[in-house]
């Protein structure tokens, strides 16, 4: 039998018999599975948020995050940089992916690009990163060539290095300056890292960019302030999250959102300090964009 020392490769078993077994008791299984990442994820507290924190300084002072990744670990942090544009209004390229082989290749053509260690260089070159931004890795073994590329070259163009694995003590965490290791052991399916590494990822990658935003004042309390309002749904959205900020009427919301241009923020100011939108916009821009020190500007 072929040994592989990869933690992430653990757990082969060809008696489990999953052939044979009831379809709910194999939901049952799974689930049971997915339940234990949530437990690995929190034991990496104090590392995500040290990530966090040295991100969210680099995109306070214009530099950007940059997500890097092969296979299912590139598509869910292309996932998760897709999503900041449109929630928190982040400049596009802003929060960027990049995926060996492509964003659009097949996913075959994906598989195959992350043994390209060259290309994960040439892909950080090309983007120009340099000190002011910050670099994530994410690979579930710690290994992929295409990752380690760009990883090494953002190091050594200054840029802030951080990695998300499921391994410990792996290539990637011993080439960054922030390793967040979810150790979340064998898979329901030996090697298949799109399950529990997976999702300990996915729920990785929502906490870095929703507290970086968090930091860079685009929320205020648990209201997404910054959403760009691009359909019905979403404009529904921004009048509710006006609304629940601060308590004012329907009417007044719009009213209020109109002199704003459509911007929440914006318009929460010019409601809950009583100004109009000029004097709103002024404080936002004394304050970093927060809603909380804006308010507690003097008229």
């Amino acid at each position: 039998m072929v040994e592989d020392a990869l933690v992430t490769e653990a757990g082969s078993d060809p008696a489990a018999g999953y052939e044979s077994r009831e379809t709910e008791e194999l939901v049952a299984l799974v689930n049971a599975e997915d339940a234990t990442v949530p437990s690995a994820v929190a034991e990496a507290t104090s590392a995500i948020a040290a990530a966090v924190d040295a991100i969210a300084e680099r995109l306070r002072s214009g530099g950007r995050l940059v997500y890097v990744g092969a296979g299912s670990s590139g598509r869910i942090a292309a996932l998760d940089a897709s999503e900041c544009e449109a929630t928190f209004a982040t400049a596009p390229g802003t929060v960027v992916a990049l995926v060996a082989g492509g964003e659009t290749a097949a996913p075959l053509a994906q598989a195959a690009a992350e043994d390209d260690r060259a290309a994960g260089a040439r892909g950080v070159e090309e983007l120009a990163v340099g000190a002011s931004d910050a670099v994530v890795g994410i690979s579930a073994s710690g290994t992929t060539p295409y990752v380690l590329g760009a990883l090494e070259t953002a190091s050594k163009a200054g840029a802030l290095t951080a990695c998300i694995v499921s391994a410990p003590a792996s290539e990637l965490g011993a080439l960054v300056e922030h390793e967040i290791a979810v150790v979340v052991g064998p898979e329901f399916l030996a090697g298949s890292t799109r399950l529990k590494a997976g999702t300990a990822q996915k729920l990785v990658l929502n906490t870095i960019s929703t507290i970086s935003m968090i930091r860079l004042g685009k929320t205020y309390g648990n209201l997404m302030v910054d959403v760009v309002a691009a359909n019905e749904k979403l404009q529904a959205r921004v009048r509710r999250i006006v609304g629940a900020a601060t308590g004012a009427s329907s009417g007044e919301v719009d009213e209020a959102l109109a002199g704003a241009d459509g911007n929440a923020r914006v318009a929460i100011v010019t409601l809950l300090a009583g100004v109009d939108a000029d004097t709103a916009r002024a404080r936002l821009d004394a304050s970093d964009g927060s809603i909380a020190r804006a308010l507690e500007k003097a008229p």
